[in-house]
Order: C-alpha cells, then sequence, then structure tokens
C-alpha cells in the first residue's frame, strides 16, 4: 500500500509531502497505481521547485520513498503553490477512491497564529 501523508498550511500551501509503499495491484515496475502515484508526486515537487523563490528540501532515498518541504516561497508564488497542492490532493483522492486498500492519504494543516 502507498500511504501518503500532507501537511498544509491555513491557506491550502503544501508545507510537508511524505510518501512511502509500493499499491500491489501489478508486480513493481508494472504497476498503473504506483506509476500514477509517482507522476502526481513528483510533478507536484517539480512544479512547486520551479516556482519564483522557491526552497525545497526533498529525498527519495529508495525506490517508493518521496519525501519534501517548502521551506520557502515569494509571496507571489503563494497562489500557484496552492494550485499545485490542490491538483496534487485530488490526484490522490481519486487514486485513494479507485484503489481502496492501495493508496491512502492523510491530510493534516496546520494554523499560523
Amino acid at each position: 500500500m502507498i500511504t501518503a501523508k500532507v501537511l498544509l498550511d491555513a491557506e491550502g500551501r503544501l508545507v510537508r509531502f511524505e510518501a512511502e509503499g509500493h499499491a500491489g495491484h501489478r508486480p513493481k515496475g508494472g504497476d498503473i497505481v504506483c506509476a500514477a502515484f509517482s507522476v502526481l508526486a513528483r510533478s507536484a515537487y517539480e512544479s512547486l521547485a520551479a516556482l519564483p523563490g522557491a526552497d525545497l528540501e526533498g529525498s527519495a532515498p529508495k525506490p517508493g520513498s518521496l519525501s519534501f518541504r517548502v521551506r520557502r516561497l515569494d509571496p507571489e508564488s503563494e497562489g500557484r503553490a496552492a494550485g499545485i497542492a490542490d491538483f496534487l490532493l485530488a490526484g490522490i483522492s481519486s487514486l485513494e477512491r479507485e484503489y481502496p486498500g492501495e493508496v491512502g492519504l492523510t491530510i493534516e494543516r496546520y494554523w499560523r497564529e
């Protein structure tokens, strides 16, 4: 099972993303669920990293493992970052509905004081 944990700030921007595991839908290397998940996660990372003033820290230490954190964004990039988070969550949520037991998503929010 792929487990994903997402931390959003109060404005819906992605702060941290962690994913681990394999879907188990098909053998490794031919699993459409893993492929779809990987495309969503990697595209979100690359899109965030390309934003003006973006500072991300990430790692993929082994197959089936990806984590990253957004350390800083320029204020003019914040709206686009929230849109990227919305896209990522919509895609993973869709996979979770279509392939229950193969993808799990946990979303946490934190509030600035």
